[in-house]
Formats: C-alpha cells, structure tokens, sequence
C-alpha cells in the first residue's frame, strides 16, 4: 500500500495505525540486515504515536493521519543522531526537527528512522565510515545509488509508506532509477531544506540542493509536495505541452534498453500529445557547470566538517586509508573532496558561471512555460558497487560522460518526476525523468500518472527478504 491508500484506510476505519507500523516494523526487521538501509530505528516511540493516534478522533488537516515513513539520515529528527556517517558526530542528538520533518509530523507521519547516506552526502553511492554500506534490494552486489540511497533502497524492499530524500546532483533521481522506486526533487527554492546536514551556503549551489519525496505512487509524490512546498503551483491542460524526448543518440552513454523504452514512450505519448525528439538548450554545458559550481571554495565547509578531529589534510588521509583502511574518512569522500580542489573555478570563472546561469534562467523559462522533458536518469541500471563512483568521481572528467542527465534538474532548479518503466538485462529496474519549468509541477505529474500507469511503476523487491539468502 502506498501513502495515500493507508491514510484512507486508517481515516474509514479499516485499519488502525498501529497495525499499519506493526506491519512495516516487522518488514524492516526481515529486510535490513540483508541491505542496511535504516540506520537508526525510533520502534518503540512510533508505536507510542501510533496507539495516541489511534484513540484520537481529531484527524481534520492530516492527510498522512498515522502512515508510517522514513526519512534520509541528513535530515534533523528530534531525539535522533544527524551524523552524515561521521564517526566524530555520533553522539551528537538532533534537539529540534528539520522544516520538512516539522511538515510531516504536523500532517500525521509517524517516523519509523533513518536511513543510510554517503559520507556527507558527497557521493553517488551510499557507504560510510560509520554505518558501512548500503545494498540494492534488487541485487545486494550492486548499488543503491546515492546520496539518498538509504531511502531508495528501503522503500524498494517496501520497508517504508514514503519516504523523503535530498538532491544536489541526481540523489533523489538515482536511488530512484536504482531501486525501481518513483522519486520527485522540487524545482530550486520550492522547499526549505533548514534543519538539512550538511546545509550548502554559496547560491550557486543552494538553487542546486532541494527536498523531496520518494515512494510507490505518482499521487504520493503529488501528496507529499503539497505538505511540504512552500509556493503554489498552477494547473494547465496536458494539451498547452510539447513533449521532448531526448534522442537515443546524443554521443553520450545510453544503454540499448534505455533507447528502447524512451522509443516505446514516445510511441505511447504520441498518440495523444505533440511529441518530438530533442536535445533542450544548455544540455551538453550541464555537466560542467554542475562540476565547477560543486567545486566553489573547494567544497570547504564539506571538507572543515569531515575533518573536524583531524589534522590530516585531504590528500594524506586518502592515501592512508587507502593502505591501512584505519582513518575515519570513507575514502569515496576524501577522494571527492581532492576532486573539487582540483576542479575548484577561480574567481573570474565563477563569475563568467553566474552570468551562464542568469542568460540560461531567462532562457529556459520561456523555453519550458511550454514544454515537458522526458530524459534517462542514468546510462544503465543499476551497477555493481563502486562502479557508479569510479564513473563520476575520476581525474580523467568522466562526469562530463556520465552526469549530463541528471546534473540538467540541478543546475537549472527544475523539478524532475523519476517513474520505472521497465528493466534492463540484469532485470534491474530502469526510470525515466520528466521535467519542466517550476510552477508546470502538474503538467509532469499528469504525463507520470500516464506512464506510471503505462508502463512498470513501482514494483516492491521481495529479494532482500531474509529467507531468500538463507
């Protein structure tokens, strides 16, 4: 059941609460150890809430009315660690909520824990020092993704109703591909991200990072954006869009799976909408920009945070974990912190960046008050752990290859709806992004209902169940 399917039923009477976070606790139990999603459990407080919500009869207002749901470990949950997988900050107890959470809570969720992130959240795979790593539901040996790999994957076992992740460079979108789960990142400013670790100062930047729902139904991400956005949106007729699809040919990698599938949605939208296929403007820039406006400062504030305890400069503490696997730093975040040392812009290049961004603001928004994109998340299903991280985090600027699909949402602040549509020949799941300009937030959860419907949607893995590794 998703979301909304268990607050109707807990609202008619047909089920209580309780028993909705009876049941998922149990789940949870069976299912992680094997992927190591939830790090952190608040059990016996949610089955408190529960029993309260149960005798109470004033339910006006709540629309997630005592469903339970997990939240990515970045967030500020009171009574919780906020660690970012660092072993310096495991003590450290969140005292109040982060804005979302308070959202959340104020409209009936009950908070089952948190779940695994990268190191700082500066990757796209999810492992850390701290918590270690987190497996696919689909196939242990491969990746979640990241950074909201975590929730990606536990909602991909089914260990949660919703959940709700963060995105600075893919990390609602890919845990979603990966884990065959549907994952919405807001457009830039559409939904405060106070009270998320670690927090990101520089604008070029905070247009990048957003919050955003991930779970089992395009009406569940509709549901979640309404409790948590801080604007409104408009409502248009899918007949006011074109449609783009980004072609299956565009010099970068895609699997022949992928170009099958978007060649099958084109067939499938064409019927009944404008439909072409189309590079968007700014698109092959993406990649870069997303890499120099990562590397501002050369991601201090990251690096000050990671090596609180630690004399070590970055490069020393790579090399020593990387022969004795005895420092406290995760080597994916040490190795991507040298990254944006390496790739830091200067100052005039910032600048020449800004000036990008303020003609490619003005640009894009006449160009999307019109249209919908349809892209690949990633250039194939999920892969074996380390894989993902040795493509994007490499000297050799393979991210400008491998980011061009999902760096667009990030540097632009577009929303980005990710919905499964079929498998690929591991028989892993394989999503596809719709986006469009903010405020058309509508417009891209019609054409997701279509394809959520059309094609596979969310399918819960029964892999990771203990019995099957018995």
């Amino acid at each position: 059941m998703d979301a909304t399917s268990i607050a109707n039923a807990i609202q008619n009477g047909e089920i209580t609460s309780h028993e909705a976070v009876t049941a998922y606790i149990g789940h949870i139990k069976n299912v992680n150890s094997t992927i190591n999603a939830m790090v952190e459990d608040r059990f016996t407080e949610a089955l408190a809430e529960a029993k309260e919500m149960d005798k109470n009869e004033n339910r006006e207002n709540m629309p997630l009315y005592g469903v339970p749901i997990s939240v990515k470990e970045s967030f500020h949950v009171a009574g919780l660690k906020t660690t970012g997988g660092l072993e310096h900050r495991q003590d450290l107890i969140a005292r109040e909520n982060a804005a979302v959470v308070a959202k959340l809570k104020k409209a009936g969720a009950i908070i089952l824990g948190k779940t695994n992130t990268p190191a700082l959240c500066f990757c796209q795979e999810t492992e850390n020092k701290l918590y270690g790593r987190t497996n696919n539901p689909w196939d242990v040996s491969r990746t979640p993704g990241g950074s909201s790999g975590g929730e990606g994957a536990l909602l991909g076992a089914g260990g949660a109703a919703v959940g709700i992740g963060s995105d600075i460079g893919g990390s609602i979108r890919l845990p979603s591909h990966f884990n065959g789960v549907i994952g919405f990142k807001p457009g830039m400013y559409q939904v405060s991200d106070a009270g998320h670790f670690p927090a990101v100062q520089h604008p070029l930047q905070k247009r990048m990072q957003t919050v955003g729902p991930m779970g089992k139904t395009v009406r569940d991400m509709e549901l979640m954006y309404r409790i948590i956005r801080d604007n409104t949106t408009s409502t248009r007729p899918l007949q006011d869009f074109n449609i783009e699809i980004l072609p299956g040919n565009t010099n970068y990698p895609l699997s022949e799976r992928t170009k099958d599938l978007l060649d099958q949605i084109e067939v499938i939208l064409a019927g009944s909408y404008p439909t072409s296929r189309v590079i968007p403007p700014y698109f092959k820039d993406s990649a870069q920009l997303w890499q120099e406006m990562m590397s501002i400062q050369g991601s201090k504030l990251v690096q000050n945070e990671a090596f609180n305890n630690d004399r070590s400069n970055v490069l020393k503490a790579y090399l020593k974990e990387k022969l004795t696997q005895r420092t406290t730093i995760h080597p994916y975040l040490s190795w991507a912190l040298l990254g944006s040392k390496l790739f830091k812009p200067s100052i005039s290049r910032v600048k020449e960046v800004e000036g990008i961004i303020d003609n490619g603001d003005d640009e894009l928004a006449a160009y999307l008050d019109n249209r919908l994109l349809i892209f690949p998340v990633y250039h194939s299903g999920a892969l074996h752990h380390g894989k993902v991280y040795n493509e994007i985090f490499s000297i050799r600027k393979t991210f400008l290859t491998y980011m061009p699909y999902v760096a667009y949402a990030n540097v632009w602040g577009l929303p980005s709806l990710t919905i499964p549509v079929g498998t690929d020949e591991n028989d892993m799941p394989v999503s596809v992004q719709i986006m469009s300009g903010n405020g058309n937030e509508d417009a891209v959860f019609q054409i997701g209902k279509i394809l959520e419907a059309e094609f596979r949607g969310y399918v819960r893995s029964d892999k990771s169940d203990n019995h099957q590794f018995a």
